[in-house]
């Protein structure tokens, strides 16, 4: 696919190869335009040739482009290179959720409390973006280095649930929710499944589900009950449990509706870990039945999942065979059977994302079930409301059994139609229901949507019948409620934000220079710790820069003496470093040659600038060249026939000698010619003389029977 060293868009370079899974590789590349490093995946060949699956792709991971949150990895960009196609993503440095717990067994309570918020946090911003990631689980979830995780493949979770892929792209089934272990339709709540399945593997060190293959694994979700997390370990606290065994209702409408509502009940924990959270009276309660499927649908599931629904248990027979007949009959079957009632959607006045325009739009486009359903549901519809006006009709006229008028006794009970007061003012609210004649009572809660004084939820829904006797009961908002204020002056800036955040805090951040507080530690905060705030509100903290760095320009220093340089650094806060010397034909004795930091160059202010100056030009240096003349004679000695003597001349000059003449002389060579040795030159000294030995032989010295008028004539060479 991509090699090291390849350039991308005339922008990205690939450094290396970080990874690899089912359905894409990642790369580690630099982007050259924002000089930056940045994650590319790279969709594999198999599916980069699916025209449908690609361009499902690139509309989902463009519109993830768009979500940016500290918990979610940031998609930069999508493109194409060579029939290949990637999206270029936020690298994090760190490991996947599933590698931490593969390291760490079961994590402390506390760590996975703040693990499951901070990954809640970004999926509850994708979903107010109407994104859904369908994927969750903990390979998809990266542990940053700071401790902070980040969600990811946003873009093809959802291209991919589109198409047939094989289970070993999409990966373990483990974390799937019901509806999608059974080819039906996702929404946000899926999400909050596997949220759940999630938090319940930190907090045991399991999957609640395991099986011999993904098929056994899907049923499973389906049908079985998980065993609670504190019959594992029983030191989990109870409100934790609670909220994983909400979160993993098998009938989506018993979880949490929203993403937020799911954060809401986690931050509650956090502060206290027994609180009444999730599932109301006792955590191993469930109140979802266990799912019955017929045979037949058993069977379909067992051979494939139907066409377009995410999740194949087999890979995918392209060719065709068996397996594409076994999704053909599952189709098939689920086109045929009714809607299952444990899909119906109920209202929730907090969750307004489930009506949307945009969101019914994406429903009917993946669940074509969904449209039949609507379609013999209006047509259902049309005749209860056409049978309930011909009865009022016949009512009225009187075609029903007639009452006699004289015996007919009045009802003793009224019912009187609910009006809604959700969202008015107290006083306008009671006035309102008053006004109806309905009677009431108020309870009050903290809320971080509502205002105080606001009507946040009634007991009996608009347009619902309300006997005189009845009370209906109003939750009126306390505001949002104050909780106690973590001091966080003098930790750092991680701490300070985690502390802050588990507390329920917005962080806002600020910094500036101080010479006390060491560099990313906190100085101040407002509001003061150990006083009370509003939960949800805005805690401002200022983070110390460190001690103010304070630059100089570096002054020219050249041509100056070294007083005048020591001054014009002084001038600037500057100070002068080492000097050393060297000769210099261009720069006049005592002056700058060069300085160790260039002119104009910032540099910190107390720097030390070492400089070079000049000891003039060099002075010129003499040698010698020794030239010879004489010669050395035989005075007395008697040779033999054919014998011949060892002659040496030897040049002294000063500590150093130089060997002149080294040799085998018969009688017939002397007088020896020291005109024709040839002169040695280099000499440093003119302090110069020859010396010469003879000897026979034998080696014996015979000197003293030669003669030597030889003389070193030095001729001095200036360099």
């Amino acid at each position: 696919m991509f090699e090291k060293g390849m350039i991308i868009q005339n922008r990205y370079e690939i450094i290396e190869e970080v990874g690899s899974g089912g359905m894409s590789i990642v790369y580690k590349a630099k982007c050259h335009v924002l000089n930056r490093y940045v994650a590319i995946k790279v969709l594999k060949p198999e599916f980069s040739d699916d025209t449908s699956f690609v361009g499902k792709f690139r509309v989902e991971a463009q519109s993830a482009a768009g979500l940016s949150h500290p918990n979610i990895v940031n998609v930069y960009d999508v493109g194409e290179e060579n029939g290949y196609y990637y999206i270029v993503m936020e690298l994090v440095e760190g490991i996947t959720l599933k590698e931490y717990i593969q390291q760490n067994g079961r994590l402390p309570y506390q760590t996975a409390l703040d693990f499951i918020m901070q990954i809640a946090a970004g999926i509850e911003v994708a979903h107010e973006h109407h994104t859904i990631h369908r994927d969750i689980k903990p390979q998809n979830i990266i542990v940053s280095k700071n401790g902070t995780l980040k969600v990811t493949d946003f873009g093809i979770a959802k291209a991919a649930t589109s198409n047939t892929i094989a289970s070993s792209a999409m990966g373990s089934v483990h974390y799937i929710s019901p509806e999608q272990a059974r080819g039906g339709y996702s929404d946000e709540r899926s999400d909050i499944y596997s949220l759940g399945i999630t938090f319940y593997e930190m907090l045991t060190g399991r999957v609640p589900f395991e099986g011999e293959n993904n098929v056994t694994v899907a049923l499973m979700h389906i049908q079985s009950e998980m065993i609670p997390p504190r019959e594992y370990y029983p030191d989990i606290p109870v409100a934790l449990e609670k909220i994983v065994l909400k979160a993993t209702q098998k009938k989506p409408e018993r979880r949490y509706l929203t993403t937020n509502a799911m954060l809401a009940d986690l931050k509650k924990a956090s502060m206290d870990p027994n609180a009444e959270v999730g599932i109301v009276g006792g955590a191993a309660t469930n109140s979802a039945p266990t799912i019955q499927i017929s045979e037949e649908e058993l069977e379909a599931i067992k051979n494939a999942a139907p066409a377009g629904t995410g999740i194949s248990m087999f890979p995918v027979n392209r060719a065709g065979g068996e397996l594409d007949e076994a999704n053909k009959a599952l189709e098939s079957l689920y086109q045929e059977e009714e809607y299952d009632e444990e899909y119906d959607e109920e209202y929730d006045e907090d969750d307004d994302s489930l009506f949307d325009e945009e969101y019914d739009e994406e429903k009917r486009e993946l669940d074509p079930k969904m449209e039949k359903m609507i379609t013999i549901g209006a047509i259902a519809a049309t005749v209860i409301i056409a049978i309930i006006i011909i009865v009022a009709i016949v009512s009225i006229s009187g075609g029903f059994k007639k009452k006699d008028k004289t015996t007919e006794q009045p009802s003793t009970v009224e019912s009187l139609n609910m009006i809604s007061v959700v969202g008015l003012e107290e006083d306008k609210a009671v006035a309102a229901l008053q006004e109806a004649g309905i009677a009431y009572e108020i309870e009050r809660e903290y809320s971080d949507t509502f205002e105080e004084g606001i009507v946040m939820r009634q007991s009996v829904k608009e347009g619902e019948k309300v006997e005189e006797s009845d009370k209906v009961t109003l939750v009126i908002s306390k505001g949002q409620e104050e909780v106690d204020v973590p001091d966080v002056v003098g930790k750092t800036l991680d701490e300070a934000k985690a502390a802050l955040t588990a507390a329920g805090f917005e962080v806002d951040e600020d910094d500036e220079y101080n010479e006390e507080v060491e560099k990313d530690y906190i100085i101040s905060q407002t509001p003061g710790g150990n006083t009370k705030a509003a939960k949800g509100s805005t805690v401002k903290i200022v983070v110390s820069r460190g001690k103010e760095v304070k630059v100089a320009k570096v002054p020219n220093l050249k041509k100056k003496t070294v007083t005048g340089a020591e001054s014009a650094l002084s001038e600037v806060n500057l100070k002068l470093g080492n000097v050393s010397q060297e000769y210099s034909d261009s720069i006049e004795e005592g002056k700058v040659i060069r300085q160790s930091i260039e002119e104009g160059t910032e540099v910190k202010e107390g720097t030390a600038i070492d400089i070079t100056i000049s000891k003039g030009k060099e002075p010129k240096t003499k040698t010698y060249t020794a030239t010879f003349s004489g010669s050395i004679s035989n005075s007395s000695y008697s040779f033999e026939e054919g014998e011949s003597v060892f002659v040496e001349l030897i040049l002294k000059v000063g500590d150093a000698s130089y060997t002149i003449i080294s040799d085998y002389y018969s009688e017939a060579s002397f007088p020896i010619q020291l005109s024709n040795c040839s002169s040695v030159s280099g000499l440093t000294s003119n302090n110069a003389s020859l010396v010469y030995s003879v000897k026979d032989e034998n080696g014996s010295d015979i000197t003293g029977n030669f003669s030597s008028s030889g003389q070193a004539k030095l001729k001095a060479v200036e360099q």
